[in-house]
């Protein structure tokens, strides 16, 4: 059970945060610009060859979730099963993700997979990205998440609780 001193600490960090990214907004530049007409007007499209574009992705291309996922699982010595219990992720939906290369899992599965792992908040970035997600300076439910990974606060449970106590979605297994 987490006690009130985490949960004003945590409010504190959300509010720190929150207006961080706001001031960050405030003074960034407002200039919309049409990409379409940039293009035309500059030629680019004209001028980027399918050869370039996919030389660019090879270079440029990350490993996928899996390949991520099964990595650190690997360096962590854990086993699967150890893992998906661990995150409260049903087995067949860890085996689809170990066996099929594009399905990506929705944000939550991958917070909680970083969970059971006890990812950093590099790493826990490094998994997200992997499946096209990011944590968010602007979201309340990513930042009570890093708030919890810094706190070096792993568990599920006690993740849930910080979020409902916050009126958030939890992630997803039973609740506290």
């Amino acid at each position: 059970m987490l006690d009130q001193t985490f949960f004003i600490e945590l409010q504190n960090y959300i509010n720190d945060h929150m207006e961080i990214r706001f001031l960050e907004e405030a003074n960034s530049s407002h200039e919309i610009f049409n990409r379409d007409e940039i293009f035309k007007r500059d030629g680019i499209l004209e001028s980027i060859s399918p050869i370039e574009i996919d030389e660019f992705i090879k270079e440029k291309r990350q490993p996928v979730l899996r390949e991520v996922l099964f990595s650190f699982i690997d360096r962590k010595g854990a086993t699967d099963a150890e893992i998906y219990k661990k995150a409260q992720v049903d087995r067949r939906h860890f085996s689809k993700i170990r066996s099929n290369t594009d399905y990506r899992p929705g944000k939550n599965t991958v917070i909680a997979l970083a969970l059971a792992l006890e990812l950093d908040k590099k790493e826990t970035g490094k998994l997200l990205s992997s499946a096209g997600y990011s944590l968010s300076d602007s979201d309340t439910s990513d930042l009570v998440i890093q708030f919890c990974i810094e706190k070096r606060i792993f568990d599920i449970h006690q993740v849930n609780e910080a979020l409902v106590y916050f009126s958030l979605k939890p992630l997803g297994g039973s609740m506290v």
